[in-house]
Order: structure tokens, then sequence, then C-alpha cells
């Protein structure tokens, strides 16, 4: 029996596949709980029709998370804050003063704190290059300058 996912079911497939089943795997479990509906030509158009639309919406997120990406790679952030003679800040900088000053340079949209792959905050003077993920296969660098406060 041909049936349609509506969720992904283990050792079966994902939501929206279109899957061969056993009838009575399909009349006594798949169907009664929600877990899949019958293969009929509509719904197999729907949901073609579905995966198409979902494609798209894909497509422009990632070229729009280029575009953003390029407007970040020109940026600089500066931060001065307290230093020994060696260089060794006494706090630290950590992802969220980075992504709360990238968004108080008017970068023009809104980044997600997850954007910021700092493994370790800086705990040092001079010039960091700090990742930022704006999506999965899209990623840019961002410089970040840590001075020292004069005395």
């Amino acid at each position: 029996m041909r049936l349609i996912l509506r969720e992904a079911v283990a050792h079966l497939g994902k939501a929206g596949d279109l899957v061969n089943v056993k009838p009575g795997y399909a009349r006594n479990f798949l169907i009664p709980h929600g877990l899949a509906y019958r293969a009929t030509e509509a719904n197999v158009r729907r949901i073609e029709e579905e995966a198409r639309i979902r494609e798209e919406q894909t497509r422009r997120a990632y070229l729009e998370a280029n575009r953003r990406a390029s407007m970040l790679e020109g940026v600089t952030l500066t931060f001065t804050a307290r230093a020994s003679e060696e260089g060794t800040l006494f706090g630290s900088v950590n992802a969220k003063d980075i992504l709360e000053r990238a968004i108080e340079s008017e970068i023009g949209f809104d980044l997600d704190k997850r954007s910021v792959l700092l493994d370790e905050p800086i705990k040092s003077v001079g010039e960091h290059l700090v990742p930022i993920r704006l999506q999965v296969g899209v990623e840019t660098r961002v410089r970040v300058i840590v001075e020292a406060e004069a005395d």
C-alpha cells in the first residue's frame, strides 16, 4: 500500500516521503496514529507542490544569508578593556559582547546569539577573527580588535 508520511517514522522515512508498506501496517498503525495518509493522485501532487515551495524557500534563505555574509565581511568591532602589562585581559570579550556590538554597528539585520562561533571568550589584547554562521553552509569572519584601556 502506498502512503505519504506525515511525520518521520523510524526505519521507514521522514515527513513527506512516499513509501510502500503492507496493508495491515498501514490500516492498523500508521493511518490510525496519524503518521501517514493514503497516496492518492491529489495527495501526491500536493506533496510535490509543498516540496517545490520548501525548496524555493530554502534557496531564497541561502541567498539572503550569503548577502548578509558579504555585508559582515568588512565589519571591524573594537573593544576597550582593562589589561595587564602582558596583554591579558582582566575580564573577557564573549560572544554576547560581540553580538551586541555587531548589532550596534548598524549592520541592518539581527543576529542570533548562536551565530557567533566563539569557542572560548577572548582574553588577550590584539586582533582576533571570529567566525559568524548565518546559516548552515554560510559562514563569514568578523575582525575583533581588543585594546587595553589607557591608564
